[in-house]
């Protein structure tokens, strides 16, 4: 039998989609021309489909070490405490979690929504000033 090219942790985490995008496609296109690749693939999914798992399978799938949104807003904000915010930029950095990455970019996103609310808000309330009676509508 000739050795596959990948390792059988490498296609569970093909299967998780715990791969970078590159290496993803890459494992796609040999699968089309690696029949023996195919059906490690296959009896890897079979094995989860009975129920067997390893430890480090479930902690894959289940992201036991991945940082919460919390903590990664508190990264983002720098208030993270400093071997918590190693750990952090190790995971996303160094392991490249696309998880992570993922939350770490909406986190992102919402805060520079919330920036440009808030600006619009203050905004809108420097140009109403003195516009606007202290009484109300209803005032004579």
């Amino acid at each position: 039998m000739s050795q596959l090219p990948f390792s059988r942790e490498h296609l569970e985490a093909y299967l998780d989609e715990a791969l970078a995008p590159e290496e993803m496609a890459c494992v796609e296109q040999t699968l089309r021309t690696h029949p023996q690749l195919r059906q490690e693939l296959a009896a890897i999914v079979a094995s989860r489909d009975r129920g067997v798992h390893t430890l480090g399978a479930i902690w894959r799938r289940n992201r036991i070490t991945c940082p919460s949104r919390q903590q990664l807003q508190l990264y983002l904000e720098q208030k993270l405490e400093e071997p918590w915010a190693q750990y952090v930029k190790f995971h996303l950095q160094m392991i490249g979690c696309r998880y992570c990455q993922a939350n770490l970019e909406d986190l992102k996103t919402k805060d520079s929504s919330a920036l440009e609310a808030q600006e619009r808000r203050r905004r809108f309330f420097h140009t109403s000033v003195g516009h606007l009676s202290a009484s109300g509508p209803d005032s004579s």
